[in-house]
């Protein structure tokens, strides 16, 4: 049973540090979008969020310094740190969690290159967590899946009850401390809440939104540059001053 309440600090990790090779040229999160970097408008998402405290970013070993120079330069004042990272998210998200400041108690993880987070969606999974310990957005699968073979359609997959997650992931900092040090293979794990749940610990379900999505492939990029005009309009509804149609 988890404790609720969770007083302490919230931090968010985004790990940073992988090589985008899915998306093609240099990596994903630093490509250009709405006038900054991916990575810096996913920033700005939790800079803006009035229950974030700090910003653990995880990157490359040889980009860390230069990078926590630039993020500070264009106003993420919650950076906490810009620490190198491992060889997979697993490593990389530990690498954020020996990172926290010691008043930290609950912790977010987030893709870098998921920019079109709603600030709700971060109050939901923040309160969510407080409530439960853990927890995380997903989508439910509307789409008819089916299983393929040789180029040839197999049975079809029943979908009731399948999700597509998404982040940001939320846990307590002893929770998510566990998961990441449990002494088991981590490599086939591909989110945080598979290692949660190899504990046994239950996690939450926060409702998704179709926006939120992660920019991986040439798709999702072309994806996220046209809905770019139309999230300008949902932070100015959201409160949110754009520059020069630059969030």
């Amino acid at each position: 049973m988890h404790e609720s309440g969770l007083p302490g600090e919230i931090a968010v990790i985004i790990p940073a540090a992988g090589s985008g090779t899915r998306l093609g040229g240099h990596r994903k999160q630093f490509r250009d979008l709405g006038g900054k970097p991916v990575i810096v408008q996913t920033l700005l998402a939790f800079e803006r969020h009035p229950e974030i405290h700090q910003i653990i970013v995880v990157a490359p070993e040889s980009a860390a310094k230069p990078l926590s120079h630039e993020f500070r330069q264009v106003g993420i004042s919650k950076l906490e740190r810009v620490v190198p990272g491992g060889s997979t998210r697993q490593e990389s998200v530990l690498a954020g969690i020996e990172a926290l400041p010691p008043l930290v108690e609950l912790v977010l993880v987030h893709d870098a290159v998921r920019p079109f987070v709603r600030q709700s969606q971060i109050t939901a999974v923040i309160e969510a967590v407080k409530r439960t310990g853990a927890a995380a957005p997903a989508i439910e699968v509307v789409d008819t899946l089916r299983r393929a073979s040789g180029g040839v359609f197999g049975e079809t997959v029943d979908r009731s009850g399948l999700f597509r997650m998404q982040t940001p992931q939320g846990f307590s900092r002893e929770l998510l401390t566990r998961a990441h040090t449990q002494e088991s293979d981590l490599r086939d794990a591909t989110d945080d809440v598979g290692l949660v749940q190899r504990l046994g610990e239950s996690v939450a379900l926060v409702a998704g939104s179709s926006d939120n999505i992660k920019i991986t492939t040439p798709d999702d990029w072309e994806r996220a540059t046209g809905f770019w005009p139309t999230w300008e309009s949902v932070l100015s509804r959201e409160g949110i001053e754009t520059v020069g149609g630059q969030a």
